[in-house]
């Protein structure tokens, strides 16, 4: 026994002196830069890159058997040698376990590679540079493929070799850097601090591997300030299928905090995975339980970041571009609720996508105020019910929503709607059956109400009375916008007034814009109109040619107070306005054109012209009526032709026809100081006005003056008036008329006598020479 084990001992010393005596030799009489043309052909050969090892060669053996490059650089070989190289590293190392090898296996211990820096560009063709050198090495792919089948397959069974067993107890990327230069979309991008960590990399079984780099993104090539920066940290469990080119990821998680356009305050974002699988033999990609959770941080939003968590599945076919994006829920605060399916096509150079979308249905108004945009308007539970479904079709800059269902606040809409993401265009044909707009106008205060010197007035009356200096339509915005729009509602409610049957249609491109059609029922009669809005000239530039039929005035007037109305009829309109502006007051200030309005069927309600102007005409017989007389006045007929002219409407042909009765006037209103002036005459037309009217001839076609003064939001009971100055004046004409006449006839008399009686003292001739004279004298 001692013999052997003495034996055993001279063995593994000798095996000991052997070993020593070859790392002496090794280290003594081999040089590894011997290795670097070797290492530059090998390289050549199956890459076409032109390698440079500027830095040395170094060998370590124990406790690991190793070899690393210091200062290395691979260039294209359509590059000069004083470019940029395509490649380059600081160092790298690569060591093998030395225990194993004893066994008679190759383990890899570790790899290191520090510094890596890759440049990448795509020229205005579409070209990238590297895709000479995955053309050339897709070539030699069979060779490639031979010599890794035996490390994914584990032990070599060829007992004649070393075993490789490809286990790298670490891998390790620190400091890289990749920048890519893209000449066709004239943008870069730049991968700096990439830094990767793997453990116990094994073909055959998940091992951990963590990553970390920030990515900058510039829309040019000049250098300039990149308008988006973001950190990533990834960590995850890979399963590396080399032979079939299948890997999987499972438990990814991915951090990333982005700053956009030099932000102060990053926006942070989580993204979470099951599993990814990249199918790489296949260009395929498989995402499932994915769930991306962001906080998106805004001034408008305040202090707090906005959480918002969106969950999907991804089948992506590479090769083909598409994908399939399934099982989409977007979700956050305030209700909000997201769901749908999305198809992409042309993932590479055009995205396009169709597919699904369902709003829950919530309240628009806490986002609105937490974006800061939320309008004024009259009823606090305006926008608190919205929400939609709809099938949807689109690209990176227009969507389409064909098929919509859109409910709001209790009203419901069915169409198409669409547009571009940037605004610039707004399509839609859209279908309703009730729309209350007075809830989302401006509301109205007590300031707006002492504004115009009284009570505020209802509706319309409002609209026309305010000191409206805000801007009505987003200019800049109509300025650019392309317009093709459709609607038509069952019910409109707008100021107070209730338009049925609306059908309106609007086109317009580069900010001339036309309203092709407009008709509604209203108050029993018929409202159409046309016009044109120029947004490209500042101020706005308005026409409107607008058409009434049939219109029950009585009805409207009573709408807008909650006095009686004090005229009823049929009313009949045409005709051609233009103005320029964008508030209230300047479309008032501005507004020419002209308007020629008629009634049938017409009455005044709570006076009798009739009675008022017997009264006055028997008054001046000295007598005075007595009969029972109708509460109102009805007219055969009523028009007017208004002319209006910066602001201020006039006319000169007010025309009133009643039974024997007939009223003409002219008058001005001005719509800025919202101010009017009526001056009207009623004569009677020799016609008797009723029965137990009779008129007397000497009063036929007596102008009986009436003047209406005031202004709109004033007490209307003192708005018309008997104007007693321009009747007395009437009056006086007429007895100087009448004492003229009486004189006349009372001189004619005398005469007559004298005439007589000188007939008698005179002969014949004489006679009829004098009384020729005589009466020639006073005819």
């Amino acid at each position: 026994m001692k013999r052997i084990l003495r034996t055993l001992l001279a063995a593994v010393g000798v095996l000991g002196l052997v070993l020593v005596g070859v790392v002496v030799f090794i280290t003594t009489f081999f040089d590894p830069e011997d290795l670097k043309p070797r290492l530059v052909e090998v390289v050549r050969e199956h890459s076409g890159l032109e390698l440079e090892l500027d830095g040395p060669l170094t060998w370590s053996f124990y406790p690991r058997l190793g070899v690393g490059v210091a200062a290395a650089e691979a260039r294209l070989p359509s590059q000069a040698a004083d470019a940029t190289p395509f490649a380059a590293f600081d160092h790298a190392e690569v060591s093998l376990a030395f225990a194993p090898l004893l066994r008679g296996e190759i383990a890899i211990d570790g790899l290191t590679l520090d510094g890596l820096a890759l440049n990448l560009e795509r020229d205005a063709a579409g070209r990238g540079n590297w895709q000479t050198l995955i053309e050339r090495l897709r070539n030699r792919g069979e060779e490639a493929e031979a010599v890794l089948a035996p490390a994914s397959a584990g032990p070599n069974p060829d007992a004649s070799g070393l075993d490789v067993a490809l286990n790298i107890a670490s891998v390790q990327v620190r400091e890289g850097s990749i920048d890519f230069r893209d000449a066709q979309a004239e943008r870069s991008l730049s991968l700096e601090g990439v830094n990767i960590t793997g453990s116990n990399v094994n073909p055959d079984q998940p091992f951990p591997l963590s990553a970390s780099l920030e990515v900058a993104l510039s829309d040019d090539l000049g250098g300039s300030a990149p308008w988006l920066v973001s950190q990533l940290n990834l960590e995850t469990r890979v399963s590396l299928g080399l032979a079939e080119g299948r890997h999987l990821l499972k438990g990814l998680s991915l951090d990333a905090s982005t700053r956009l356009d030099g932000e102060e305050k990053p926006q942070e974002a989580q993204f979470d995975a099951d599993e990814l699988v990249l199918d790489l033999a296949g260009d395929r990609l498989q995402l499932t339980g994915s769930q991306l959770d962001v906080g998106l941080q805004d001034p408008r939003l305040g202090e707090k970041r906005l959480p918002l968590s969106l969950a999907f599945a991804l089948d992506a076919d590479l090769a083909a571009q598409t994908a399939q994006l399934r099982e989409l829920a977007l979700t956050g605060p305030d209700g909000l609720e997201l769901k749908g399916n999305l198809s992409l096509s042309e993932l590479a150079e055009a995205p396009a996508y169709e597919g699904q979308l369902r709003l829950t249905e919530l309240s628009l108004r806490p986002w609105l105020v937490r974006l800061g945009v939320m309008p004024r308007m009259a009823s606090t539970a305006a926008l608190g019910e919205v929400g939609l479904t709809s099938p949807i079709q689109g690209d990176m800059e227009r969507f389409t929503l064909d098929g919509l269902t859109l409910t709001l606040d209790g009203s419901t809409f069915n169409g198409r709607l669409g547009g571009r993401f940037d605004g610039t265009r707004l399509e839609a044909d859209l279908q309703g059956d009730r729309l209350d707009m007075d809830g989302y106008l401006p509301p109205t205060d007590a300031e707006e109400a002492s504004a115009v010197g009284g009570p505020s007035l209802p509706g319309i009356g409002r609209a026309l009375a305010q000191d409206g200096q805000g801007a009505l339509l987003p200019a800049e915005w109509l300025a650019e916008l392309d317009l093709d729009a459709k609607l038509s509602l069952g019910e409109l409610i707008l100021m107070r007034q209730t338009f049925s049957d609306v059908q309106l249609t609007l086109a317009g491109e580069s900010g001339r814009h036309r309203l092709e059609a407009f008709e509604s029922g209203f108050h029993d009669g018929q409202l159409s109109a046309t016009g044109e809005l120029n947004a490209r000239e500042m101020p706005l530039q308005w026409q409107l040619t607008p058409h009434v039929e049939g219109l029950r005035l009585g009805s409207l007037l009573a709408s807008l107070s909650d006095e009686p109305a004090p005229v009823e009829g049929r009313l009949n309109a045409d005709g051609e306005l233009s103005t320029r502006g964008n508030s209230v007051a300047e479309l008032k200030r501005a507004l020419n054109g002209h308007l020629d309005a008629r009634m049938a069927e017409g009455r005044l309600t709570g006076v009798n012209v009739s009675r008022e102007l017997c009264t006055t005409a028997a008054r001046l017989e000295g007598d005075s009526t007595s009969r029972d007389w109708a509460a109102d006045t009805r007219f055969q007929r009523a028009e007017a032709g208004f002319r209006i002219r910066d602001g201020v409407a006039e006319s000169d042909d007010l025309a009133l026809t009643l039974p024997g009765i007939a009223l003409g006037g002219n008058g001005q209103f001005d719509l800025t100081s919202e101010r009017f002036d009526l001056r009207a005459n009623a004569r009677f037309t020799g016609e008797n006005v009723d029965a137990a009217c009779e008129v007397n001839p000497r009063l036929v076609d007596v102008p009986i003056p009436v003047r209406c003064e005031g202004q709109l939001g004033g007490d209307s009971a003192e708005w018309c008036r008997f104007d007693r100055e321009a009747f007395q004046s009437t009056l006086g004409d007429l007895l100087r008329r009448e004492a003229t006449r009486r004189a006349d006839e009372e001189l004619r008399d005398s005469l007559g006598d004298a005439v007589k009686k000188l007939d008698e003292r005179i002969g014949e001739d004489s006679r009829r020479e004098l009384r020729d004279t005589l009466e020639g004298l006073f005819k």
